[in-house]
C-alpha cells in the first residue's frame, strides 16, 4: 500500500511533536508523525521525575509527554504509534511497517526526529560476564515506571551528570539502594546543590577518577570491579549497574538514506534551517545534539517547522553541498 502526505515526521518525541504541531497549525497540509513505540512523547514518557514544563507550571516527564501529544493532535496532525520506518524507497519515500502490515509513505518533506540513545555496556567495551541486572538509564526508567519490574536491591550508577542523578532517583523509587555513583572525571557534572544533596542528605558516595573494568556474576550481576586513579582495584558488591550518559544519535535511517553525517556528532549534517544534504529532508532534536533537554528539542522542532514551511511554499534548497568540504554545517 502507498500513501502520500505533505510532511512525514519520523519520531514522536518533543522535537518531532513540536514541529508537527507548528506545521499543522500553520495549515501546511497533511502532517503525519510516526513512532515505533506504542505511546508518543519520546523519552519524557518514562522520566517520572520533575524538571519539565516551566517554572510556573512544572511537570513530570509523563505529564509533559501527554501535554505535547495532546497539543499536537489538537492542531490536526496525525500521530501514529507502533509504526517503524524501515528504509527509503525514494528521495522522499519511506517503507514502514505496523500491526496493519507494510506501507510506503511518500511526502513533500520528511523531518527526521529519531532522537538518541545511551551507549550500552557492549559498546563501552567493558569486559566480564553477561549477567542480568545491567541497564542504561532509559532501560531502567522503562522497567520501573512503565512496566513495574523489580530491578534488584543494590545498584551502582556509572556517570555523574544530570541523567545519572535521575537514574539514582529511579533506583531509589524502585526501593533499591544506590551503593555508589562513579565517574572518570574529577567531579560531578550537575548543579552543586544536587550533588551535595545526593552525597550529604541521601548519603550516596561519588567516586571520582574511577572507571569500571569488569562486570562479575553468572546469571545475575554480583559485583562491579572498578579501578581508581591511585592504582587501586576494588569490587563493589551490587546486583544492578546502570550506565548513564554517553549519548549517541539514532542515525540508522539517516545513514541508510545516504545523508551526509557530521563527523563530530555522527548525526546528519545540517544548515541553520536544519536542512540536510538531501533536498526535502530535515533533521532536528537529539538526532543532531544527543542528550539535549526536552525543552531545547521542542524549541528546535518549532524553529525547523519554519524552514519546512518555506520548502513547501517553493523555496529553493541551498546550492552549497551541506556537510561537504566547503559546504554548510551548523552546530548549535
Amino acid at each position: 500500500m502507498t500513501r502520500e502526505v505533505d510532511v512525514l515526521v519520523v519520531g514522536a518525541g518533543p522535537a518531532g511533536l513540536a514541529a508537527a504541531a507548528r506545521l499543522a497549525a500553520a495549515g501546511a497540509g497533511r502532517i503525519e508523525v510516526l513512532d515505533r513505540e506504542q505511546r508518543a512523547g519520546g523519552a519524557p514518557r518514562h522520566c517520572a521525575h520533575g524538571g519539565f514544563g516551566t517554572w510556573l507550571h512544572p511537570l513530570t516527564g509523563p505529564a509533559y509527554a501527554r501535554l505535547l501529544t495532546g497539543a499536537t493532535v489538537r492542531t490536526g496532525a496525525v500521530v501514529r504509534t507502533g509504526v517503524t520506518a524501515l528504509d527509503w524507497t525514494g528521495p522522499l519515500s519511506l517503507a514502514t511497517v505496523s500491526r496493519d502490515g507494510p506501507e510506503t509513505i511518500t511526502a513533500r518533506a520528511v523531518l527526521l526526529a529519531t532522537g538518541c540513545r545511551e551507549r550500552p555496556r557492549t559498546a563501552r567495551l567493558i569486559p566480564g560476564t553477561r549477567p542480568a541486572g545491567v541497564y542504561t538509564t532509559g532501560e531502567l526508567q522503562q522497567a520501573v515506571h512503565l512496566y513495574g519490574q523489580h530491578i534488584g536491591t543494590r545498584a551502582v550508577i556509572v556517570g555523574a551528570e544530570d541523567v545519572s542523578y535521575a537514574a539514582a532517583d529511579t533506583v531509589r523509587a524502585a526501593g533499591a539502594e544506590v551503593v555508589a555513583m562513579l565517574t572518570d572525571r574529577p567531579g560531578a557534572r550537575t548543579s552543586l546543590a544536587r550533588a551535595l544533596d545526593t552525597r550529604l542528605r541521601r548519603r550516596i558516595p561519588l567516586l571520582t577518577h574511577t572507571t569500571v573494568t569488569e562486570l562479575l556474576g553468572h546469571g545475575r550481576l554480583s559485583g562491579v570491579r572498578v579501578h581508581h586513579r591511585d592504582g587501586r582495584t576494588t569490587v563493589l558488591a551490587a546486583d544492578t549497574v546502570v550506565f548513564t550518559g554517553d549519548f549517541v544519535p539514532e542515525h540508522e535511517l539517516a545513514r541508510r538514506g545516504g545523508l551526509t553525517l557530521d563527523p563530530g556528532t555522527r548525526g546528519p549534517a545540517v544548515d541553520a534551517g536544519r536542512r540536510t544534504s538531501r533536498p526535502g529532508v530535515f533533521a532536528v532534536g537529539g538526532l543532531l545534539h544527543p542528550g539535549e533537554s526536552a525543552a531545547t528539542a521542542a524549541r528546535e522542532g518549532a524553529r525547523a517547522a519554519v524552514a519546512v514551511g518555506e520548502w513547501l511554499a517553493g523555496a529553493e534548497w541551498p546550492d552549497d553541498d551541506i556537510g561537504s568540504p566547503g559546504g554548510t554545517v551548523t552546530r548549535l
